[in-house]
């Protein structure tokens, strides 16, 4: 069974709307000019007139940065670092936006990725760039640094008075040319923000769980630097309203702590949540200035309670579960909860960009519009504790029309039972069925992410997807959660790790006399050293065997003395290099070769172009290269592919028509029993 979609490669950064910064950038100071985005005016399209309702639009100007201040003081991008502190939202209903980017001042790898390294002062020239995760790809957005004020009063994210930071005002205005305006910020869905600041996954954690549960869960996902966000449920009203208990509804907060603090009574389980609103907060149990904080006898009571204005405040974990809806957390690689635990485990990832429009269904009965020729498949190899599987897709927003906040597809996962496992073009109508369906698991789903996780047992499965009403470009990743590697030393899941890099084909001569016996050639049992010491790193565990040197030396042996002299030596170079790459970039991040993927390895090794494989061949190379999980080590990869092409030469050399072989028995057993 093949997949019938390419993988998705590595891509240098997309610039929007073609627009190239360090061209922009250069023009504007060999000018002496101040940079003004044409394709995202200073114009009201830009806003939205929505936004604008029962406003008197005399007073709407755009100022730069320098003119707001009026000289007063200057402006600055970032100040004594990025912080949460320096957000405070305008009228744009972009709380969702604002909480993600709360938590990711959290993290200073990633937002430094997407702030760039900019300033006020060093050849400003009135342009910035921001980069955004999109379908697999970042994306590098210009805005000029002309922002929306009415009657001198800021219209959106503004910086607080006493630090004049605008890298926040500056982001907002790039996301919203990213989204199309900034009425495009006004009501969306946290995971959403979550994936387009970082191009994580995004969990949805059970708030349910107990609050000593709760409290661990947050504590391990931001050791692990994840984002944290979570949502109020919609009120009577509809819209974004303050309580009586300070909280506000249908809104955004940043989750940014949690501690188990001892107060006056006993042992009291607390969340710290920050709000883009700025002052409005908690007014309940453990507020700012509550008599729990002022009787609390923990001594971290000076580190962890401040009171100020600032938006950020503690609250009980039961009220926290009683007033909020659900807590997001969006890390690089799906979040498993084990026994009401959390865990960031090994993950392989499984990377298609695709896109998809709306067709008949695969059978007789509904199973939602699918698709059978939108098939993708993959392969659990080993049952592991929580969810092991999840598949999650992200839809460019610029394709997708729907205004509703509905995703546009579906999809469901068939398990693959043994009767249909050759079928590797596609799998025909019959094979879908409402018993095969294994789509129990729980769903994260916003307008442009939707990400369920499955717990599966070992086993072949595909996934199928469909669209609604309309065609839709998607990145779709299915993510495998792989078992503990490190809990039997002695195990085959202990495996050496591949050096990231060989040596080029320039420095083969000096590692082939290092090994060679008197400077001329070498066998097996040095062989063997050679590939373990030069190509692996890391703890003993799957290294080259003496039978899989021996068995290279006798693929390579051109001169059939059993030893591999400086030529044949230079030959096998060449081809563990390609070996290597073709090993890397097939694993990916996850550090694991399934056995599903050696046709990708075929197709990617080019000293095997124009070499063909039956699927029933392939099955059997599954059969005798991997072991009983489904992993192939780099070792049995190396040894399957220089096989492969010795054998295919071997047959086209012996030959006469290219159909067939006629050997004598002494040829047919040189050939099997020493090759």
């Amino acid at each position: 069974m093949a997949h019938n979609q390419e993988p998705l490669s590595k891509t240098p950064i997309i610039q929007f709307n073609g627009q190239d910064f360090n061209y922009l950038w250069d023009r504007c100071l060999s000018r002496g000019l101040l940079f003004e985005d044409e394709t995202f005016p200073a114009e009201i399209s830009s806003i939205g007139l929505e936004l604008l309702k029962g406003k008197d639009l005399s007073g709407l100007k755009w100022k730069r940065p320098k003119d707001l201040l009026m000289g007063k003081s200057e402006p600055h991008f970032i100040l004594e670092g990025a912080s949460r502190f320096d957000i405070e939202q305008g009228c744009a209903g972009d709380c969702w936006f604002l909480a993600a980017l709360g938590s990711l001042t959290q993290n200073e790898k990633h937002l430094q990725k997407i702030l760039r390294n900019q300033s006020f002062s060093h050849q400003y020239a009135g342009i910035f760039r921001f980069w955004f995760w999109q379908c697999g790809q970042w994306v590098e957005v210009v805005v000029d640094d002309r922002l929306p004020v009415l009657n001198n009063e800021y219209l959106f994210v503004h910086p607080r008075s006493n630090n004049q930071e605008f890298w926040p005002c500056l982001l907002e205005k790039a996301y919203a040319k990213f989204r199309g305006s900034y009425l495009h910020l006004h009501y969306g869905y946290l995971p959403d923000a979550l994936v387009d600041l970082t191009g994580g996954v995004v969990t949805t954690m059970d708030l349910h769980s107990s609050p000593s549960d709760l409290v661990m869960m947050v504590k391990t996902a931001a050791k692990e630097e994840s984002l944290m966000t979570c949502a109020t449920p919609v009120g009577p009203t509809g819209m974004a309203t303050s309580m009586e208990n300070g909280l506000v509804s249908q809104h955004a907060y940043t989750v940014t702590g949690a501690e188990t603090i001892q107060s006056r009574t006993g042992w009291e389980e607390l969340i710290r949540l920050w709000n883009p609103w700025g002052g409005t907060e908690w007014r309940g149990r453990w507020r700012d200035g509550s008599p729990e904080w002022q009787e609390a006898r923990d001594p971290r009571r000076s580190q962890l309670y401040k009171n100020k204005e600032d938006g950020e405040f503690w609250m009980p974990c039961r009220d926290f579960q009683e007033n909020f809806s659900c807590l997001y957390v969006c890390s690089q690689s799906p979040v498993s909860l084990d026994h009401g635990g959390m865990t960031f485990g090994t993950w392989s990832e499984m990377t298609f960009k695709s896109r998809v429009i709306p067709g008949s269904t695969t059978d007789s009965y509904d199973i939602g519009g699918l698709q059978s020729d939108t098939q993708y498949i993959f392969s659990v190899p080993e049952i592991t504790e929580g969810n092991n599987v999840a598949v999650s897709f992200n839809i460019i927003p610029q394709t997708s029309k729907a205004n509703d906040g509905k995703f546009p597809l579906n999809f469901h996962v068939f398990k693959v039972d043994s009767q249909f496992q050759h079928f590797r073009e596609r799998l025909p109508p019959t094979f879908f069925s409402q018993f095969r369906k294994a789509d129990k698991g729980t769903v994260t789903r916003s307008k442009y992410n939707l990400t369920k996780c499955f717990t599966l047992s070992p086993g072949t499965y595909v996934v199928v997807v469909s669209a609604y009403k309309e065609a839709a470009e998607f990145l779709l990743r299915i993510f495998l959660k792989m078992p503990n590697t490190n809990r039997n030393p002695g195990s085959n899941f202990n495996l050496k790790a591949l050096k990231a890099s060989l040596p080029e084909n320039g420095s083969q001569q000096s590692i082939f006399y290092k090994y060679a016996q008197q400077g001329l050639n070498i066998d097996a049992t040095r062989l063997q050293s050679l590939l373990n010491q030069e190509l692996l790193q890391g703890l003993p565990g799957d290294t080259f065997s003496l039978d899989e040197a021996r068995s290279i030396v006798a693929l390579m042996d051109l001169k059939v003395n059993g030893q591999l002299d400086q030529e044949e030596f230079s030959r096998l170079w060449s081809r563990l290099l390609r070996c290597q790459r073709v090993y890397l970039n097939t694993q990916g991040n996850s550090g694991i070769f399934l056995s599903s993927d050696l046709w990708k390895a075929i197709r990617n090794t080019d000293f095997l172009a124009g070499i063909s494989v039956s699927s029933e061949l392939l099955d059997l190379m599954a059969l005798r290269y991997s072991d009983s999980s489904g992993r192939v080590s780099f070792p049995s990869l190396v040894c399957f592919l220089i096989r492969l092409e010795a054998m295919a030469k071997a047959f086209q050399n012996l030959s006469k028509d290219g159909q067939g072989l006629y050997l004598t028995k002494t040829e047919w057993m040189n050939l099997v029993m020493y090759n």
